[in-house]
């Protein structure tokens, strides 16, 4: 997988209401889900792992960096889409929301960012890391919805809920030079 890059997105977190959702870290499960993605053997040549400013994205993009000896370099950029207005909502609420981001792309859905901005953020933030990344392979572990976001764009795809990763936890490949996308979302470990 050497020259190429992959996105990854965190998988299953310590779902806490009384905590703020950027600040949620990884589940046993989760931990256990990045710890077999590191020990992947396609992952050889891993240069530069980069990750959301969110807890969970760091955590997650650790266990990649470690296995290689390289630090977590941190863009706000690769951040969830900026849902604070609502905060935590119950599993079924929070699809409901989604569905709604993802079909009326260009409205804010109860204060959400709009996904054309935050397709527009995360584009910006992964072109300038792949732009600025010097060779071997590129890690970006982010979120589900902005990551379907910069996977749309980069595969030349309308911004729809069906693009979206099966679960949490997850991946897709991509060339970076220019940035394609290779291969659709894969469940990870």
């Amino acid at each position: 997988m050497s020259g190429q890059g992959i996105f990854v997105s965190h998988p299953e977190v310590v779902i806490d209401p009384a905590i703020p959702v950027p600040r949620w870290v990884l589940a046993d499960e989760g931990i256990a889900r990045m710890r077999r993605l590191a020990a992947d053997p396609d992952l050889a040549g891993l240069s530069a792992v980069w990750a959301s400013d969110e807890a969970k994205a760091i955590e997650a993009a650790g266990f990649l960096a470690a296995r290689f000896g390289l630090p977590v370099q941190v863009h706000p950029g690769l951040a969830e889409m900026d849902r604070s207005s609502t905060g935590y909502r119950p599993r079924a609420a929070f699809e409901g929301l989604a569905d709604a981001f993802f079909a009326r792309p260009e409205e804010s859905v109860e204060g959400w960012e709009r996904a054309v901005d935050a397709q527009r953020r995360v584009v910006a933030a992964a072109t300038g890391i792949v732009a600025r990344h010097g060779g071997g392979t590129l890690a970006l572990v982010g979120h589900g919805g902005t990551g379907t976001l910069l996977m749309c764009a980069w595969a030349g795809l309308p911004i729809a809920r069906r693009h979206d990763q099966p679960k949490a936890g997850c991946r897709w490949r991509f060339s970076l030079n220019p940035p394609a996308v290779i291969e659709g979302w894969q469940p990870i470990g």
